[in-house]
């Protein structure tokens, strides 16, 4: 890997030199716009609205719209000036419980590698970490653009995630959330059935990018000039016609045979399919319950 930035950590009067290094990449297909006739790359041109020339990049500059509609043009010494006083400097603000960090905040990750004069320290902070069981929140400008950050360990390794301003996440303000929703008991219990049934421990390692890589055997078959051959649809999915409880029985039917062909049969699906079994909600008669929508707004 190769270092994208050179700074420090700083907490308290404790310096660290550190190396900052893209901790993910997105392994997405990347595709070019071409000419369908010959396949020629399509390439965009800056020409200005105004007088229709093309435009150098040495001569474009950033620029600032107005509610008026007028444009500020700002130069590089226009930035030169700026007080971003985290600049190559991870400044260390506090410490706060993990839970307390809203993972929506959470923007992109990086992987932090002490320079040989700040290994000591490093193993210092790490350890610190480790034993309080929280994380640092530190300010970083990477970018000319100062984040929030969060800082942790994994396997060993400090990692930085910038995390996004308050006041750049949405309200979810949604309609549902304020009306009388209806859930039956009988549906209640097999929903949580249905998540007992299916509960496992999270192996990444355990799920692939089935879209990518059927992506890729489209470019490959088009490469050899073999026959592409379209996939059937999914069978055994419910319609938006479809009874919830029909649905539900289905989901937790389908969830105890696919534990079944991993040999995973594991005592909670079992007991989970005798509370099922024995519910006499199951027979019917159970009054429904009503809920309401806005008691789910999350706090």
């Amino acid at each position: 890997m190769r270092s994208i930035w050179n700074g420090a950590v700083s907490f308290g009067l404790v310096t660290i030199p550190i190396r900052l290094y893209p901790a993910t990449e997105q392994r997405g297909v990347a595709f070019n716009q071409v000419h369908r006739e010959d396949g020629g790359r399509i390439r965009f041109r800056r020409v200005c609205e105004v007088c229709g020339e093309e435009v150098p990049f040495a001569e474009v500059a950033k620029g600032y719209g107005l509610p008026t509609g007028e444009t500020v043009v700002l130069e590089d010494a226009d930035f030169e000036d700026l007080p971003l006083s985290t600049s190559h400097r991870i400044e260390v603000l506090q410490f706060s419980p993990a839970d307390q960090i809203d993972p929506v905040l959470l923007a992109k990750s990086y992987y932090l590698e002490p320079e040989p004069s700040g290994v000591r320290p490093y193993v210092l902070l790490r350890g610190a970490l480790e034993r309080s069981g929280r994380v640092a929140v530190a300010k970083v400008a990477l970018r000319q653009r100062e984040s929030l950050a969060a800082l942790r360990v994994r396997e060993g390794v400090l990692v930085l995630e910038t995390m996004l301003w308050p006041d750049e996440v949405r309200e979810a303000g949604f309609a549902f959330l304020e009306e009388e929703v209806e859930v039956r008991a009988q549906e209640a219990r097999m929903a949580e059935a249905l998540v007992e049934t299916m509960s496992g421990d999270f192996d990444p390692a355990a799920h692939r990018d089935a879209y990518r890589e059927a992506l890729l055997q489209v470019v490959e078959a088009k490469a050899a000039g073999r026959q592409v051959v379209r996939p059937p649809a999914p069978v055994g999915e419910g319609g938006p016609s479809a009874d919830l409880m029909t649905v539900l029985r289905a989901s937790v039917d389908a969830a105890k045979r696919n534990r079944g062909d991993r040999g995973d049969r594991g005592d909670r699906g079992d007991a989970a399919g005798r509370r099922r079994a024995d519910d006499p909600a199951e027979r019917g008669g159970d009054a429904p319950e009503r809920r309401r929508g806005g008691a789910r707004r999350p706090a």
